[in-house]
């Protein structure tokens, strides 16, 4: 999904280049074994462009978390959009969100921040409230407006309710692979874990 028209740092072709090598590097080796060296050789620019962009390793890295976690905003611009009754449009969530948890390279990237949350308590902290809004406020507000269209019966706290929504996708398609390092995946595919949890969802919440 492209970035925002209006980020201009999104437009940047010698810094997203930066970043894409350092997230391999990172993803790769961890921080303590990231160069700078071979991610401004491999991003094609000089190590003096690098700095000039990046005051140094812990930017450039905090810079990456950043980059990954807007990504949750790319991801949700498609479900905004989306219009219908209360089950087509928890669908395009829940189909959403489970490719976006289900993506091996959003595995890695928690792994990261997890791996480096002490030494960059701060990045930390940005990325999990990035995912909190960008997910969890969406999903609130489509269930607040389909419950006062009718379309929901009348939900106690929509927090909980996206909490138990979002938490039923996640279990099978990113904490069982998250802790066994993806030895061990979901039986099912995403389309048949889509549909067991809106049917279940709507079992409960459906008018």
């Amino acid at each position: 999904m492209p970035p925002p028209s209006g980020d201009t740092q999104f437009h940047d072709p010698k810094r997203q280049a930066i970043i894409r090598y350092a997230r391999a590097a990172f993803i790769s080796v961890g921080y303590a074994g990231t160069r700078i060296e071979p991610i401004a050789r491999e991003a094609g620019v000089s190590t003096a462009t690098l700095y000039a962009l990046f005051a140094g390793k812990s930017e450039l890295f905090s810079a990456v978390i950043d980059d990954a976690a807007a990504q949750f905003a790319y991801q949700m611009a498609g479900v905004r959009a989306c219009d219908g009754d209360a089950r087509t449009q928890l669908t395009s969530f829940v189909e959403a969100y489970a490719c976006f948890m289900g993506d091996g390279f959003v595995r890695s990237i928690f792994r990261l921040v997890l791996a480096e949350r002490p030494r960059f308590r701060a990045t930390a902290m940005r990325f999990f409230e990035k995912g909190r809004t960008e997910f969890g406020a969406t999903l609130i507000g489509i269930l607040k407006d389909h419950q006062a269209r009718g379309g929901l019966k009348d939900i106690e706290k929509a927090s909980w309710a996206a909490g138990e929504l979002m938490g039923m996708i996640e279990h099978p398609v990113f904490f069982v692979p998250l802790v066994t390092g993806d030895e061990v995946r979901a039986s099912r595919t995403n389309a048949q874990i889509v549909a067991h949890v809106i049917d279940t969802f709507m079992a409960r919440y459906g008018a």
